[in-house]
């Protein structure tokens, strides 16, 4: 992997733990800015749907633009939103900053990812994204707990100024290690009427609705871990972020499997690691009140879901080639749909009286019908004969504008 792949995976790693840190500091915050935590709160949904809606818009604003230049253009103002949030002195700014923030960092994700399929061939494309993903990972490992640390002992503020460092740091490193790519012909360069065209292919949309549904099935369960440690598993308080922790490692694990796998086997990692965590879901719900179980289930339902995520990746720049940007674009968007929708479908079990245990029934019966719609996306696949699964355009293998590679994935 060129050092630049891993420089963007730093780079996730500060974006990464600024989406997910505030749900370790919404008690002091709510507290500071006089709010309730329900009020708190929409500032983690601000961030998702400042995702879901700035991944496409950015995509396009930024279409032909340098994504070297792109890249330092929303980092750095990724960086300036972290410090906008730590000097907040109300609540109205706090939500301002939050929501610059996500639409930085959308727009870093999509061009990122486009970046980092295009400097590796077509058949190392998943693990390219498998490393943009482990700096995810990393960021619940570590992260996530140290902005809980710090916010504990020196105030939620000090974990913004924290990000707004690592951001610092990233843009060193994006400024110094991305290199420039070369710039199309001016007859090849992108054109949004010819990129929204990748929305006409139904295979686009199968994987737009496998992502979705994947995503949402895992944080349906995953964003009421605590309450369901404590209530149903009966775990001390002390366990939820050893527990978490451990979801985080096993997210790592299987970022690692899933990027060394999905390449040459790619629907079978897909097919694969929805078919686990659906049954590491199913058994949560069974199984969960055991304390012991339920830590155990945890980190494989880290394992399951993020072994997925490098397929579920490169599946959509497979099918979406000619179109790397708003690929990347259209794959954060609907990551953030799931990580948006499943948090809002586990709470609306768990106000209809079924329990916290419920919300893991309802993200298998998400990743349930993420496999069925996986399963239809294959047999299409299959039917299409093997000499016109090519990928062609700018990105499509190793950067080269225009270079058509033969894939079966």
């Amino acid at each position: 992997m060129p050092l630049a792949v891993h420089i963007l995976g730093l780079s996730v790693f500060a974006l990464g733990t600024s989406e997910f840190m505030l749900s370790g500091l919404l008690p002091p915050i709510a507290e500071d800015m006089d709010v309730t935590i329900p009020q708190a709160g929409l500032l983690i949904s601000a961030f998702a749907i400042g995702m879901v809606v700035g991944a496409p818009l950015l995509a396009v604003a930024t279409l032909r633009l340098p994504r070297r230049t792109t890249l330092i253009t929303l980092l750095a103002v990724f960086g300036l939103g972290q410090v906008m949030g730590a000097l907040a002195p109300n609540y109205p700014l706090l939500f301002a900053s939050r929501v610059l923030s996500a639409l930085a960092c959308a727009g870093f994700w999509a061009v990122g990812a486009a970046v980092a399929v295009a400097m590796v061939p077509v058949t190392a494309r998943a693990r390219a994204l498998a490393l943009m993903i482990g700096g995810l990972s990393l960021a619940n490992v570590l992260g996530v707990p140290a902005g809980a640390f710090l916010g504990e002992h020196l105030g939620w503020r000090s974990a913004f100024w924290a990000v707004a460092a690592a951001s610092a740091v990233a843009l060193a490193g994006v400024v110094t290690r991305i290199p420039a790519l070369p710039r199309p012909a001016p007859g090849e360069r992108p054109r949004l009427a010819d990129e929204v065209r990748i929305y006409r292919d139904r295979q686009v949309w199968l994987s737009i609705v496998v992502v979705a549904f994947a995503a949402g099935g895992v944080f349906c369960a995953f964003s009421y871990f605590a309450p369901l440690l404590t209530e149903v598993a009966g775990l001390d308080d002390g366990w939820v972020p050893t527990v978490l922790a451990l979801f985080g490692i096993g997210a790592l694990a299987g970022t690692a499997i899933g990027g060394r796998f999905a390449d040459a086997h790619l629907f079978g990692v897909l097919l694969g690691g929805l078919a686990g965590s659906t049954v590491v879901l199913v058994a949560l719900a069974l199984l969960g009140r055991y304390a012991a179980v339920a830590v155990v289930l945890s980190f494989l339902l880290g394992v399951t879901c993020f072994a997925t995520a490098p397929a579920l990746n490169a599946r959509l720049f497979n099918v979406a080639a000619a179109a790397p940007t708003l690929a990347g674009a259209t794959t954060t968007a609907a990551f953030n749909l799931g990580n948006t929708g499943g948090p809002w479908l586990g709470g609306t079990v768990i106000d209809a009286g079924f329990g916290y245990a419920s919300t893991a029934w309802a993200g298998a019966a998400l990743t349930a019908t993420a496999i069925a719609v996986a399963g239809v996306s294959l047999r299409l696949h299959r039917r299409t004969p093997a000499a016109s699964r090519v990928v062609s355009g700018p990105g499509a293998g190793s950067g080269v504008p225009g270079k058509t590679v033969r894939t079966d994935a």
